[in-house]
Parts: C-alpha cells; structure tokens; sequence
C-alpha cells in the first residue's frame, strides 16, 4: 500500500512538471486513504471487545478507505500519465461492457450490500474466524466492493456512461438503510456460529450503525455539490443559448438596400421586416 501511495504520487509530480494541473488534496486524500486502511489492519484491535475491532476494521477498510481513494481520481491520472499503449488498454477496460455493467450504481450497491449481509448473516464469519485465507478474501471482498460502490456513485473518473444524478443518489439512499438495518440486526443477534458477548455486540452495532451514516452523509454532500455545480453549469449554457441566437448579422449591401434593416436578427420572418421598414419611411415622409 506504501509503495501504491509512493507512485501515485511520483506519477502526480511528473504531471506537475510538465505544467499540467493536479491539485495536491488529490495526493492528499490517496496517502490518507492508505494511512486508514493500513490502520484498520495493523491496529492492535486484540486488546478491544473482539467483535468491535471487526467492526472498526471493516469500517476502516470498507469504507473510509475506499472513499478518500477514489476521491484521488486515481483512474484520470493513470490515463494521463501512462505512455499511450498501457493508456490505450486502461481506457478500453474502463470502457467495456462488463467494467460499465459493475459500476452501473444499483448493482455496485448490491455487490456492496449483499457481501455485507452473506458476512454477518451466514456463518461466513464464524469459518473464516478459523480460517486465515478465507479471512483474508474476505478482507479483499470488503476493500474491492467498498471501492466499487464509491467509485459508482461519485464517478469522478472517466466511465463508458454516467449515471444520472438520481439513480446514483437513490442507490446510495438504499444501499445507507440497508447498512442501518443490518446493523440494528446485529444489536440483537450476533452473527451465526458465533458467541460475542452482548456489551460487545452493541458496541459493534453502535460502530457499524453511526459510522456508516458519518461516511454516507459525506457521500451524500459530495454527491449534492456535484449535482449542484452540474445544475449552475446548465443555467449558464442556458443563458448563454439566446443571446447566441439573437445575435445581429452583417448583411451584404444588396440585402440592405432591399429593405432589411442592418441589426438584422435572424429568425424574424421576412414580411415582418420589410413592414416594419416601409413604416419606418412613411414616419420619415420617403415611403412612395
């Protein structure tokens, strides 16, 4: 993760020097990403109620990690900074059906969801208690839909097709009360084949329940600023579309001599013109 962090910002500096412009919050929020998930797995959580470090460790790096990764846009500096053949290949698989199929919001929120229930609801959790690679994909499952589900719903990096504002915010809204009701689920009862103390499952539920609104709320609020810019953007193009339309035309000297005024804007009817002209000579005492 270290070495990720490194050459993100290696890649970020090359950019830089040769003038192209890469804010440094992106390589801010990538290193904080890689800080929180290193964190969340290297914590000595042994020394906390066993299921709420779970708890915090899955919060960690399912979900505040993946947010400040992709808030680094790592995709847009890969393109912009790989030579054009590895270039070519990244945009065509960021491109292609499948990538565009996963990252369709509604699905990145089930892949999301669903993982998290068949964790706590099944008696995944208790095999992979003693089991060191189920564990570990586990983990991986967590990070990857984690990463998954953020990147679909800000895409903030280049896609095939970007969901609308809507769908995006209503996923997100499902995928936010889904974590809240399995979260209340487990302040009752603890996952299957396990046998965590009760103190410890409400803490854990406590973690699992508010730290998944803090993250969703700033889902949410970067989700509205971009809906709101997107909107500001539209007005002005708005705006702008009439006056474009309406903008006087120099015409030639034969279309002036017969009849047509020279501040001549286009999309008035012809007749409409050449009346208003003649009554123009006739207040002026030339019209014959």
């Amino acid at each position: 993760m270290a070495v990720s962090c490194l050459g993100y910002v290696a890649a970020a500096r090359q950019l830089r020097r040769r003038g192209d412009r890469w804010p440094h919050r992106r390589d801010a929020a990538v290193c904080a990403g890689g800080a929180a998930l290193i964190t969340s797995l290297a914590a000595p959580w042994d020394r906390w109620p066993p299921f709420t470090g779970h708890m915090t460790t899955h919060l960690g790096i399912g979900m505040i990690a993946p947010l400040l990764f992709v808030l680094g846009r790592p995709v847009t500096l890969a393109l912009r900074a790989l030579p054009v053949g590895p270039r070519r290949r990244l945009l065509s698989c960021v491109r292609s059906r499948p990538a565009a199929l996963l990252v369709w919001p509604p699905v990145a929120a089930l892949v999301h969801i669903a993982g998290l229930w068949a964790v706590y609801r099944t008696p995944l959790m208790a095999a992979a208690h003693h089991r060191p690679w189920l564990h570990t994909l586990v983990s991986v499952h967590l990070v990857a839909s984690g990463l998954l589900f953020t990147f679909a719903v800000l895409a903030l990096d280049p896609l095939r097709h970007r969901a609308g504002f809507t769908l995006r915010g209503g996923a997100m809204l499902a995928a936010s009360a889904a974590h809240g009701i399995l979260a209340k689920s487990l302040y009752a009862t603890g996952p299957p084949g396990t046998s965590f103390a009760a103190a410890d499952l409400r803490v854990a539920s406590y973690v699992m329940y508010y730290g998944g609104d803090v993250v969703g709320i700033a889902l949410a609020v970067l989700l509205g600023h971009q809906w709101y810019a997107a909107e500001g953007r539209a007005l002005v193009r708005a705006r702008r579309a009439p006056r474009a339309h309406t903008r006087p035309v120099r015409l030639p000297r034969s279309a002036t001599l017969a009849g047509y005024p020279a501040n001549f804007v286009p999309g008035i009817r012809r007749s409409h013109v050449v009346r208003d002209s003649h009554r123009a000579q006739r207040r002026g005492g030339t019209h014959r």
